[in-house]
């Protein structure tokens, strides 16, 4: 998905970098990485939409459905910050024209994003990321020409504060209040998720998920074709994951990497989340807790991640070229996210709920993502709602 960032920016084999992504810097080809990381998030939003819940899974199966839970779109919005970079200036900055319509390519697709995600919602719920990223987006845009440095101080002072923020002002977010600014929204009559979850109470709230995002830049500045920056992350990934939930489970025990979904305090198919009650509630790591300690390993994961996929791509040619059809699935991922909701729709496949115990459902999915993507590769260079979504933003060349 673009729960990656819906476009193609980054080459593949089978593809040509667009203008818009050029930068100085190592070759586009070594991106290759990330669209490979693109393409696992993809599959691992899939493992948790369509895949059996973790109350039916054990072994290997609860291992890969726990790893997925929350982390998959974590590393989809930590991907997105990364994509943003590639249409400011991955390695320097665009400045001027070139900056402003940067810029404003940005925003057009942040402002389609929220509409596709809205009518989204009102369709498969509020589990639907689109929307959030559009916000994501906007909000990032003053920051697109900060460098690498600056960018993961931001992100680590708002995975921080963030939380406890959130957690002061869902305290005092009242049921009427809330009532109250609902009356007056537009996107909240309209659909599921409206202002409020946007920025505060949603399943993917934007005030503790823009470090993600600040992170993904702040990678995206970085030559990840150099090995001391591949070092550097390969010992900061898992030392953020050790920092996460090693913490988290000091301080908790062993239900601190519980999920939100399981323990109660959300509701996955509803995505709402109830206020705090207690500052214990700070303490855990479970997916979509919103806790720094979540934040920080969930970060951890997602660095691993790409840097992994990124080594793995650069330094083995035959994983490569095997690797080549997932791959494709990375270069389009707002269609394949898309895709699975539709298909999942129309097939009426069972979700989210119990009453889904088979693994084969998810297998035919990652199938069908995959040998569509690499057929749709081989005759075009972006996936179908990519190309649409780079045709929305071709009106940015009149800006001066």
């Amino acid at each position: 998905m673009t729960e990656t960032q819906p476009s193609q920016e980054t080459s593949t084999p089978q593809s040509r970098t667009p203008p818009e992504s050029a930068a100085p810097g190592p070759s586009t080809g070594r991106l290759v990485g990330v669209d490979l990381a693109r393409a696992l998030a993809v599959f691992g939003m899939y493992t948790v939409h369509i895949g059996p819940p973790l109350s039916a899974v054990d072994g290997v199966g609860g291992w890969v459905r726990t790893l997925t839970e929350g982390r998959s779109s974590v590393l989809f919005a930590t991907l997105a910050g990364f994509s943003l970079m590639l249409l400011a200036g991955r390695r320097k900055p665009k400045t001027g024209l070139a900056g402003r319509q940067a810029k404003a390519r940005i925003a057009i697709r942040a402002v389609i994003l929220v509409a596709l995600g809205t009518a989204m919602s009102m369709v498969y719920g509020d589990v639907v990321i689109l929307a959030f990223y559009g916000v994501y987006f906007l909000l990032a845009l003053p920051l697109v020409r900060l460098r690498a440095r600056t960018l993961a101080i931001i992100a680590a002072a708002l995975a921080v504060v963030t939380p406890q923020l959130a957690f002061v002002l869902k305290s005092l977010l009242t049921e009427p209040i809330q009532q109250s600014i609902n009356a007056y929204d537009p996107l909240d009559r309209l659909s599921d998720v409206g202002v409020l979850d946007l920025l505060l109470t949603g399943f993917y709230p934007t005030i503790t998920w823009m470090p993600f995002v600040i992170a993904g830049m702040a990678l995206g500045r970085l030559d990840l074709a150099a090995g001391a920056v591949q070092r550097r992350l390969a010992a900061l990934g898992p030392a953020l994951v050790v920092l996460g939930y090693g913490t988290s489970l000091l301080l908790t025990g062993k239900d601190a990497l519980k999920s939100t979904a399981e323990s109660g305090s959300s509701s996955f198919d509803s995505g709402s989340f109830e206020p705090a009650r207690t500052a214990s509630e700070l303490l855990p790591a479970g997916p979509h807790s919103g806790t720094t300690f979540d934040i920080i390993g969930s970060l951890g994961v997602a660095i691993t991640v790409i840097v992994c996929a990124t080594v793995a791509m650069d330094r083995l040619p035959r994983l490569r070229r095997l690797a080549k059809p997932v791959i494709t699935v990375g270069t389009m991922s707002l269609t394949a996210y898309v895709g699975h909701f539709v298909a999942q729709s129309a097939l009426s496949v069972p979700a989210g709920t119990d009453a889904q115990q088979s693994w084969v459902p998810l297998l035919m999915f990652i199938l069908g993502a995959t040998v569509f993507a690499a057929t749709w590769s081989r005759f075009f260079r972006r996936g179908p709602l990519e190309y649409l979504l780079n045709a929305a933003t071709k009106p940015v060349k009149h800006i001066r």
